[in-house]
């Protein structure tokens, strides 16, 4: 009985009310603090003087400017967290709007940022350069010119549609990729990365030997089909063929040393028009074919 009234005492009691009431008071001024920081900090973040009021798009040739810009306006438009505008030059969403541009653009290859004049955005980026095409899984057995074609850059990446070409505008490349097969979309992917740079070092040898290659076919069957420039309008495409596993520097020198004997050599020079194909999948063995 005792022991409750000395729990339930004024003096207690008032002890408990003061604690309560400073408890109180340190969660409000704790609030407040928060508070003014947290309007401090809206205020600095909005200041025009810290946020872009321009954006500069640079290194573009194909791409135009203003699709560019439109796809970098929307992602700065919005703020974070309902009060601080993506705008601030500190804090601008500088990584998704480079993975935007390029999941939209797979020309582009090079994207850098930079803030200039304090409030204009910068963006310089490089095209990837259009120097082969890709023109589907399978050779086709005449020309079609309604056949879809995508631009390739120097590592073989697929990146955009290519218009109709006549003619040999551009070095072709047929078959399937090494990292899966291309469907309705075939761009952002590379054709046959792991052998690319050696299709491109045996194009260079054959072109050393005088010959023109003008399309590569890497068939189901595990063969590369080089096809030659053709030696009339009427005629057909001779073809180099060897094994896709073969060591292409290799072939290339049993290529070299077929060429210089006789009688390919001179029926090379004097009937090209009615050549067939050179065979090289037979080791030291070389078969060649004229019409």
């Amino acid at each position: 009985m005792k022991k409750r009234n000395v729990l339930n005492s004024p003096r207690l009691l008032e002890l408990k009310k003061h604690r309560q009431r400073v408890l109180q008071r340190k969660i409000a001024l704790y609030l407040l603090v928060f508070l003014v920081f947290f309007i401090s900090t809206v205020y600095l973040y909005r200041l025009p003087v810290l946020n872009i009021s321009e954006v500069e798009i640079t290194g573009n040739k194909i791409i135009e400017t203003e699709i560019i810009k439109e796809v970098v306006e929307q992602q700065i438009t919005e703020n974070y967290l309902y009060f601080f505008p993506k705008t601030n030059i500190f804090f601008y969403p500088k990584s998704v709007i480079k993975n935007e541009l390029q999941n939209k653009f797979k020309r582009l290859k090079d994207i850098n940022f930079s803030v200039k004049d304090k409030k204009v955005l910068e963006i310089s980026m490089t095209e990837r350069e259009a120097l082969y095409t890709w023109c589907g899984d399978v050779l086709p057995e005449v020309n079609d010119s309604e056949q879809k074609c995508y631009f390739l850059d120097k590592e073989g990446y697929i990146f955009d549609e290519a218009p109709y070409f006549s003619g040999e505008v551009y070095f072709k490349f047929y078959g399937l990729s090494d990292v899966g097969r291309p469907t309705s979309e075939a761009t952002g992917i590379y054709f046959s990365p792991n052998n690319f740079q050696k299709f491109i070092t045996f194009k260079q040898e054959l072109e050393g030997m005088k010959l023109r290659p003008v399309a590569l076919d890497v068939t189901p069957d595990g063969d590369i089909k080089v096809l030659l420039s053709k030696g009339s309008t009427t005629g057909i495409n001779p073809e180099i063929i060897f094994k896709a596993d073969a060591d292409f520097q290799k072939v290339a020198e049993n290529l070299k040393a077929v060429l210089t004997t006789e009688p390919l050599q001179s029926n090379l020079k004097n009937k090209y028009s009615s050549f067939l194909y050179i065979d090289l999948r037979f080791g030291n063995k070389v078969y060649f074919k004229f019409k």
